[in-house]
């Protein structure tokens, strides 16, 4: 999966919450995120007002779209949404959540859907 098209998921599946995300669906979002916002954040620094306000309104564009990921990120490793909260624990919590996103999900289906991958259905061979 490519920049664009994880891009282009990342937005189209902005209240998805259901189904699984793979890696590349949830880190290239990030970075794209990530260099928009520290552009905004330097126009908003620089004193200019409408860099605030457009920084205010990325904030709000992505943070629906970026919960929903994370939540199907964290079903594609066989995880509840709900272990997001774990990022409160301040230290170890954000740096869990960024181990278990460096990890690849679970191959073959699990609860939450089938592979994102396309991987194999195991239980055509039992």
């Amino acid at each position: 999966m490519g920049f664009t098209e994880a891009v282009r998921l990342f937005f189209k599946n902005y209240v998805n919450f259901q189904g699984r995300s793979r890696r590349a669906e949830y880190w290239w979002p990030f970075l794209m995120n990530f260099i928009v916002a520290v552009v905004l954040y330097s126009l908003m620094v620089s004193g200019s007002g409408l860099g605030a306000i457009l920084y205010g309104l990325f904030s709000l564009a992505v943070l629906l779209p970026s919960i929903s990921v994370v939540v199907r990120r964290l079903h594609d490793l066989d995880k509840s949404g709900w272990w997001y909260f774990i990022a409160l624990v301040p230290l170890i919590g954000p740096i869990l959540l960024i181990y278990w996103f460096c990890q690849p999900g679970t191959s073959g289906p699990n609860q939450y859907g089938p592979d994102p991958k396309g991987g194999h259905d195991v239980t055509v061979f039992e």
